[in-house]
């Protein structure tokens, strides 16, 4: 039996099996089958394959984003409208069908955007181009889920289904589960709270499909099966998500009202350019990125080309690295104008963490 009848197997017996207090060890087990099944789906198991022609773009600037969409929903459109970057544009589906790379830029930063090739229901399991497609999007700062107004829910829901089973978890965050493997012991589960879903043996169920038997597990939160085995499997993403809802020429105001208190949402017309400054403002609150503008000694600060570091990554140490490492080395102190310090300038160590739009000055050993 293939991985793909194993798979429908599986959540066949799911779907009839009821979910009450006596199941949930077997569901977790079920739950755990699946994901091992995804995984050597994503990777198959003996020598690599070929790659996909055509489908990888080296990564440039200081984030990507990549718009996800079945065929024919306007990404090709919005790409082009929105980098000046032409992607062959046509009324049938799969006019695209490589990556197209285009870039932007906006407040300083400069942002890559990846028009992939249109998903097709089963991408998950090999359909299609859809196990490259996704593959791409794994590599993504945030990700476009373009979508036709008309038809949104329908749409939504399968993307979504489909990048949940590549391991690609969209506007969450990881679970606050803190997980040790073992030589001896057996499994020892702490709970910091009341749990809905998951006691001893049910983890024990989870843990003995990956052979784990000897583990130390920390759980902070009421957390589920599935964030269990997304910890044990350790190969997720969390990536943040915008849902383009496109062709708004084609409701009525009424309905666009609705449509605008969906959250995560932003609905756009990309063939008369509509709503676009409202779409870049979203991209810029989702990426998080922190712009520090440099400042040579004796000299004004240079405003025309910030230094972009990540929301986390975004101390002295990481803009020094992100400069060169040979920066390091003869760093003495930083002087730092902007809202992450009390005076200005102030004198900081390489562990102070800078705001968007400081100002700083590095000052070498002698």
């Amino acid at each position: 039996m293939g991985i793909l009848e194993r798979i429908e197997e599986i959540e066949s017996e799911m779907a009839r099996t009821q979910k009450n207090k006596q199941t949930s060890g077997h569901l977790g087990m079920l739950k755990a089958r699946l994901a091992k099944l995804r995984r050597e789906l994503i990777t198959p198991k003996g020598g690599g394959g070929g790659t996909g022609e055509g489908f990888d773009v080296a990564k440039t600037g200081d984030a990507r984003i990549g718009f996800v969409g079945f065929p024919s929903v306007g990404k090709s459109t919005l790409l082009s409208n929105l980098a000046g970057v032409y992607s062959e544009v046509a009324a049938y589906e799969f006019t695209t069908l490589t990556t197209v790379p285009g870039v932007i830029r906006y407040k300083g930063a400069k942002i890559q955007l990846l028009d992939l090739p249109g998903i097709i229901e089963g991408a998950k399991d090999g359909k299609g181009r859809g196990r490259q497609v996704i593959a791409v999007a794994r590599t993504c700062s945030l990700i476009y889920i373009v979508l036709d107004v008309l038809k949104p829910l329908k749409h939504k829901n399968l993307i979504e289904h489909e990048l949940e089973g590549f391991g690609i978890r969209l506007n969450k965050t990881a679970p606050n589960i803190s997980y040790k493997r073992k030589d001896k012991g057996g499994i020892n589960l702490t709970a910091t709270c009341a749990q809905s879903t998951l006691d001893l043996d049910t983890v024990k169920t989870i843990l003995s499909e990956y052979k784990i038997h000897n583990a130390d597990i920390v759980l902070r939160y009421d957390a589920s099966a599935d964030d269990l085995i997304d910890v044990v499997e350790g190969n997720r993403v969390y990536i943040p998500c915008i849902y383009i809802l496109n062709k708004i020429d084609q409701i009525s105001i009424e309905e666009l009202d609705i449509i605008y208190k969906i959250p995560h949402t932003v609905p756009i017309s990309a063939h008369h350019k509509w709503n676009f400054d409202d779409l870049l403002e979203k991209m810029w609150e989702y990426l998080q990125l922190v712009r520090i503008y440099t400042k040579p000694k004796g000299q004004l600060p240079d405003y025309e080309a910030p230094v972009v570091l990540k929301n986390g990554q975004n101390n002295v140490e990481d803009f020094c690295m992100n400069l060169h490492k040979e920066v390091l080395k003869e760093f003495k102190h930083a002087l730092v104008w902007g809202s992450s310090v009390k005076h200005n300038p102030q004198k900081v160590g390489k562990e102070h963490i800078l705001c968007d739009e400081d100002v700083i000055q590095i000052v070498k050993k002698l």
